[in-house]
């Protein structure tokens, strides 16, 4: 029963943070939502920052793990594509949250420090190693390995980004006609 509690604290912050902002986060309306004592956040985070900083570390760690579950073939542009895929699945799953993680729903006065942005760049490192394999195979030409992976992270969560506001429907089939082709040619200028 106390996980239980613990993860509906993360999801109901999460979903405060997202649709209202910061200033609707506070202590007594999460209890509330979730039908536990105002000692609960407190037993279980200590604090109302700490638990901002989980609820963005802890959207880290599921987006994490879903893009560790792509296994890897063969086809590591294939693979690249599916590491993409997951992460797109991991935002649209959960919108509130990946709002808090990326920054399109401010943390107000909750800051992270750089250790705790760190968990993030962990998620990041998937990526890299992901073009690092494919640059190793010959798939992709020889370069930095993190910048490209840059380039990929940046398009990817620029598409969610505009995805989750409704904005990608100017064509019929906005992951066939702009996802998709948009991964297409950032790789395709990458091909030896």
């Amino acid at each position: 029963m106390t996980d239980d509690v613990r993860r509906r604290l993360l999801d109901a912050a999460a979903e405060v943070l997202a649709e209202e902002g910061p200033a609707a986060l506070t202590v007594r309306r999460l209890t509330r939502e979730v039908g536990a004592s105002t000692m609960a956040v407190y037993t279980h985070f200590g604090s109302m920052a700490a638990l901002v900083r989980e609820v963005v570390g802890d959207g880290f760690a599921q987006l994490y793990a879903r893009v560790d579950e792509v296994p890897q073939t063969d086809d590591t542009l294939h693979d690249l594509t599916a590491m993409a895929a997951a992460c797109r699945q991991h935002a649209l799953a959960h919108p509130q949250l990946y709002a808090v993680m990326f920054g399109s729903a401010s943390l107000g006065g909750y800051r992270l420090s750089e250790e705790e942005r760190h968990v993030g760049l962990a998620a990041f490192g998937q990526l890299v190693a992901g073009v690092a394999r494919a640059m190793d195979a010959g798939a992709l030409r020889r370069d930095d390995p993190a910048a490209v992976a840059g380039q990929v992270w940046t398009a990817l969560h620029g598409y969610i980004m505009i995805e989750q506001a409704g904005f990608h429907r100017v064509v019929d089939d906005p992951e066939a006609q702009l996802l998709h082709p948009m991964l297409a040619h950032l790789v395709a200028g990458l091909v030896p």
